[in-house]
This record gives structure tokens, sequence and C-alpha cells, in this order.
């Protein structure tokens, strides 16, 4: 049953279930990057000497530091693609073998002897594998200006764009040979994805509306104003408490110490009974 559109507005939002959203006024032509095949990169990273591996980096460590005293935090992660190359696997049309080479720079935060904060700015290049990506290329031939992304690689019409979610796991303060090092360990989701300009069919419900209220800023508060209307914290952590009596269970309690269901409060209260039997 289609809803009469005055008695919608179309906004940006959740959808919800079938029936509740009235029929599209048209179907619309779009143009947009599809992502034809996607990867997942994972690595956790440690300092050691020699040639890079999948476990260690040799530009993990700092250069020599002077009086540092503990390390604070890491920040500023980025990521470049450097270059790309695709092989042709033989038998299987328009899949590749991708070879990625890229850099991941951020920085790292230290406290010396006198107490002032200091940062060392870290540079690693990577080279990664990926045996088998689906990463077509485009059937038309199309040409115009456009600026793709500082992580893409345009080639025949085809993107490579890789994205990333990078933590410094751990900082480390070492000596050797009389110097001061700050070892990091890094650990990084690599997402790379294959994307195609392509033309899609969509539905459309046209043009978005105006806001009905302009933008409205967020009025300065007195913050002695905001701690009086702030509800009284709790003084005390919840109690870790169990029923007395096996036959009532509480909910709320349930969820509060862990337990998704009655059922499972109530299968470890049983083994605790036969084991409390068992020494008896």
């Amino acid at each position: 049953m289609s809803i009469d559109f005055k008695k919608f507005i179309p906004r940006p939002g959740l959808v919800n279930k079938q029936g509740l959203l009235p029929d599209p006024y048209e179907l619309v032509c779009i143009e947009v990057p599809k992502i034809f095949d996607q990867c997942l990169i994972k690595r956790c990273l440690v300092y050691c000497k020699g040639p890079d591996t999948l476990t260690t980096d040799c530009e993990l460590r700092s250069d020599p530091l002077e009086n540092p005293r503990r390390y604070l935090r890491s920040r500023d992660f980025d990521v470049t693609l450097l270059s790309m190359d695709k092989i042709a696997i033989k038998r299987k049309p328009n899949f590749k073998k991708i070879i990625l080479h890229y850099r991941i720079s951020f920085y790292a935060d230290y406290i010396d002897e006198e107490g002032v904060n200091q940062s060392e700015f870290y540079e690693i290049d990577r080279t990664d594998v990926i045996g088998k990506f689906y990463c077509p290329d485009s059937i038309a031939q199309f040409s115009g200006n456009f600026v793709t992304n500082k992580n893409a690689k345009d080639s025949g019409g085809n993107i490579i764009k890789i994205e990333m979610v990078a933590e410094a796991l751990d900082g480390d303060l070492v000596e050797d040979d009389d110097n001061c090092y700050l070892d990091i360990t890094l650990g990084y989701f690599l997402t790379v994805k294959s994307e195609l300009l392509v033309q899609l069919l969509v539905p459309s419900y046209g043009y978005c509306p105006v806001p009905d209220e302009p933008c409205q800023e967020e009025p300065d508060d007195n913050p002695c104003d905001r701690f009086n209307n702030a509800p009284i914290p709790k003084f005390y952590p919840d109690q870790n408490l169990r029923p007395l009596f096996p036959d009532y269970f509480d909910n709320d309690r349930c969820l509060r110490d862990g337990y998704t269901t009655d059922e499972e409060l109530e299968d470890e209260m049983e083994i605790e009974y036969f084991s409390d039997e068992a020494d008896k």
C-alpha cells in the first residue's frame, strides 16, 4: 500500500519496514563508483633489523632521542598509495594479481626528562600482494576531467583505492649502542577496493527538500549552571549480587552482570548447585 506524499517528507535517514514508504517519483540513472571487489589486509608490526616481513618493519624505530622519559601516544595516521602493479592471471579473465606499494606515516609523542612534550615522525613503506583480485576494465571508453582520490590509482577506468584504520598498540623506550630509541608496535587494517565508474538505475523521490529550520548555533552555557543541573553521580559501583533463590531472576540485573537471558544465569546456578552437592 502506497503512502500519500503529502504525509511524507523525503529526507536522509534509516529506511523503515516495507510498506511505510511512498512510491518513488521516477527512476533515475546516476553515475557513481561501484565496488566490484575488496579485501582486507590485517597487520601487526614490531621493530626488527633487517628486511621487512609480515610481522616486522625496520622503520618502526625512531632516530636517537635525547633524554626521553615516557611514551605518550601516536596520532595523525595517514596512508598513501605509492604504486600498483596489475598482473593478468591466465584462464581467469578480469582477475589480476595486485602488488601494492604504500606508505604509512604518523607522529609519536613522548615526554623528555624536563617534562616537555616532544614528537617523532615515522614513515614506513610496505608492499603487499593480493593473489587474485577481481578488477575488470571498463568496456566503454570515456574521457572527462576529474580529480581522483589521492589514495587511488586510475588505470583504464578501473580504480584501486585503499582505506586504513591504524593504531599504535605500544611504544617502548629502549637503549641500544648508548642511544635511546622509541620502538612502536603498529597495528592496522587496510581495505583494498576495486572501483569502476558505472551507471546505476535507482528510485528517486526528487531533490531533497530544504530544511524547515535554519541552522542554529549552540549557545555557550555557564559551567556552574551545567554542573548544578547535572544529576547526582553514583558514589559506589554496582554490586555484583546473585539472587538468593534460583526461581527468581531480574532481567535488568542479568543484563548488568553480563547475562543476556535468564536461562544463562539459571544454567550457571545449576552448575554451582551440583558442584556444592558433589562437595557434600
